[in-house]
């Protein structure tokens, strides 16, 4: 799972997303909103979610759950996207998926994701930092029922990319 975990990973860092990590984020989401998830895995999130929006695309690569559409984020046309306002998910931390879905997603919607905060403070983050317009904490998260995480979350939000060095991005610390 994180980088000081000890824990065995689970395939497809296949990890439901729990309620209190999606209670930040709702505050920054309007009334009403639709949004995608592509790594919807059981629909934890997009159920969470639905207290405030409309899901109006979910998948995952392997779903754990009925309505939700098998499909990898990069094979997701403009179709599936067009009446979300948002794309929202708790992606792969993996690199190699991770930074793929930020280039992928961040052109076409206004894109929130869930993982490591450390991530911002480091030498990869750089060149996707420029997409980035806001991030806020979360703080450790309780992945595993009662055993909490060993690594800080936060939300990221990813948009086309503007003059960071003119507007960067906002960070809302944990209240």
């Amino acid at each position: 799972m994180g980088k000081r975990s000890d824990f065995e990973r689970k395939p497809r860092d296949f990890y439901p997303t729990p309620i209190e990590a999606v209670y930040p984020l709702l505050p920054h989401l309007p009334d009403g909103f639709g949004f995608a998830e592509p790594c919807a895995g059981d629909g934890a999130l997009v159920e969470h979610l639905e207290t405030k929006g409309v899901c109006m695309w979910a998948s995952d690569i392997e779903p754990q759950a009925e309505g939700i559409h098998k499909r990898s984020y990069d094979e997701l046309s403009f179709d599936e996207l067009i009446d979300s306002e948002y794309v929202i998910t708790n992606p792969p931390w993996d690199r190699t998926i991770l930074h793929p879905m930020i280039e992928f997603f961040a052109p076409k919607k206004k894109t929130w994701l869930l993982f490591d905060a450390d991530w911002m403070h480091t030498k990869q983050s750089r060149q996707y930092m420029p997409w980035c317009r806001k991030i806020v904490s979360v703080g450790r998260v309780k992945w595993f029922g009662n055993m909490t995480g060993k690594d800080n979350c936060a939300w990221y939000l990813f948009q086309e990319v503007f003059a960071w060095h003119a507007n960067p991005p906002e960070f809302i610390a944990r209240v």
